[in-house]
C-alpha cells in the first residue's frame, strides 16, 4: 500500500503520484490531522537540481547480462518520470523516495568532463566503449540548461575513445555534430528507446519524455548524420505496448534505425508498487490482466532479478514476444548486431608545443 499523495502539492506531468519510502528507511511517515483546520495553499511541485562533486565519473560493472563494463551517468534521477523506470530504486541509496523524488530531485555532475579526462589520462587505463545513460537519461530536460554532455563528448572525441548512448531525449540533436564526428571514426552508436507509438499512452507512461513522433525524428536525424542507431523496443509491457512490437520496428526502420533490441518490463524493488499504482490510476480495467501477464513472464512474481532472466523473461509469454520480435526484425532488414566500435586510435590529444612526428 502506497502512502496517500500530499494534497498540498499540485502534480503536473509526473509519473509517480506519491513518495513511498525507500527500502533502506527504518521509519515511515504518515499524514495525520492535528485538529487544526487551517487551509494551506496548494503549490505546483517543481523539479529541484543540486550538484555533486564525485571523485570519479566512470562506473565499472561485471554483470554477465550487460555488454559493457563501464558507464557514465551525468545525473542521478530523471525528470522524464517514466513510471516503469528500473533506475528508480537507485534513489533509495540517497535516502530519497524512488517515487516523486526520483523525478523531481535531480543530482547533476557538472565536473564530469574534467573527471573523465583525468581518468582517461591514467597510464593504467585501457580503452573499451563507455556506455552513456545506463541508469538515467543524460539528455533529460535539465541537460538543455546545464549542458554537461557536450563536454563529455569533446573529451571522448579528442581522445578517440568510443562511446554508446541510450536516450529518449531530443536534446541529443543539439550535439549532433559531435556524435557525427565520432561516428565517422566508428566510435559512436546511439540507442533510442521507443516504448509505444500511441502519443496518449506515452504521455501517461513517460510524462516528460518526448512524444513518439519526436523520437522517430531523432532516429531519422541521427542516421542521416551517419550515426549508427539502434531502436530499443523497451520496455515491452504486456497488454499495453506488447501488441505494437512490429509497428514500432517498422516505423523505426523507415526512420533509419539499423539495429534493434527488446526488453520485457522489469519491476525491481520499489518499481512494482509504483507501477501497480499507475495502473490503478490510468488503466484500472486492465490492471489485473497486465500484472497477470507480467507474472507469467517472471515465474509468478512481479520481478525476477536473476542474471540471464531479468532481461529476457521466461515461459510461453516471453518466448512468443521474443519470436515475434525476431521475425519482424529479420523481415524488416535489421542487422543482428552493429559493427564493433574502434578502440585502436585511443590516445591523448596533441597539445600546444608537442613535438610532431615525421611518421
Amino acid at each position: 500500500m502506497l502512502p496517500p499523495r500530499n494534497p498540498d502539492q499540485i502534480l503536473k506531468a509526473r509519473g509517480a503520484d506519491t513518495r513511498p519510502e525507500g527500502r533502506f528507511e527504518m521509519h515511515r511517515r504518515e499524514r495525520e490531522s492535528d485538529g487544526w483546520d487551517i487551509p494551506e495553499e496548494a503549490h505546483l511541485l517543481r523539479t529541484e537540481v543540486v550538484t555533486e562533486q564525485p571523485r570519479s565519473i566512470i562506473t565499472r560493472n561485471s554483470s554477465p547480462d550487460i555488454a559493457f563494463d563501464r558507464s557514465i551517468n551525468p545525473y542521478r534521477g530523471c525528470e522524464h518520470g517514466c513510471v516503469y523506470c528500473y533506475a528508480r530504486p537507485s534513489h533509495a541509496y540517497l535516502g530519497l523516495s524512488p517515487g516523486l523524488d526520483f523525478e523531481t530531485r535531480i543530482t547533476a555532475k557538472p565536473d564530469a568532463a574534467r573527471l573523465l579526462e583525468r581518468e582517461l589520462a591514467r597510464p593504467s587505463y585501457r580503452p573499451a566503449p563507455i556506455a552513456l545513460g545506463t541508469n538515467t537519461d543524460p539528455y533529460q530536460p535539465v541537460e538543455s540548461r546545464l549542458a554537461i554532455m557536450p563536454g563529455i563528448l569533446r573529451v571522448l572525441r579528442d581522445w578517440n575513445h568510443p562511446a554508446t548512448l541510450v536516450t529518449r531525449g531530443q536534446t541529443v540533436l543539439r550535439d549532433l555534430d559531435l556524435w557525427a564526428e565520432m561516428a565517422a571514426k566508428d566510435q559512436a552508436a546511439v540507442g533510442v528507446s521507443v516504448t509505444t507509438l500511441d502519443a496518449g499512452l506515452a504521455r501517461a507512461l513517460e510524462p516528460r519524455a518526448p512524444a513518439p513522433a519526436t523520437r522517430l525524428r531523432m532516429i531519422r536525424d541521427l542516421s542521416r548524420a551517419g550515426v549508427l542507431v539502434r531502436v530499443m523496443v523497451a520496455p515491452v509491457i504486456p497488454v499495453l505496448t506488447e501488441p505494437e512490437i512490429e509497428a514500432i520496428l517498422a516505423a523505426a526502420r523507415e526512420a533509419g534505425a539499423t539495429t534493434a533490441s527488446m526488453i520485457p518490463l522489469r519491476l525491481p524493488h520499489e518499481v512494482a508498487p509504483l507501477f501497480r499504482d499507475w495502473l490503478d490510476r490510468h488503466r484500472p480495467g486492465m490492471a489485473a490482466h497486465v500484472m497477470n501477464r507480467v507474472q507469467a513472464m517472471r515465474g509468478g512474481r512481479d520481478n525476477d532479478p536473476r542474471f540471464g532472466h531479468r532481461f529476457r523473461g521466461e515461459g510461453v509469454e516471453a518466448q512468443l514476444a521474443l519470436q515475434r520480435f525476431r521475425l519482424a526484425r529479420r523481415r524488416l532488414g535489421y542487422r543482428e548486431g552493429g559493427p564493433p566500435l574502434d578502440c585502436s586510435r585511443f590516445g591523448p590529444p596533441p597539445r600546444a608545443g608537442d613535438q610532431l612526428s615525421l611518421f
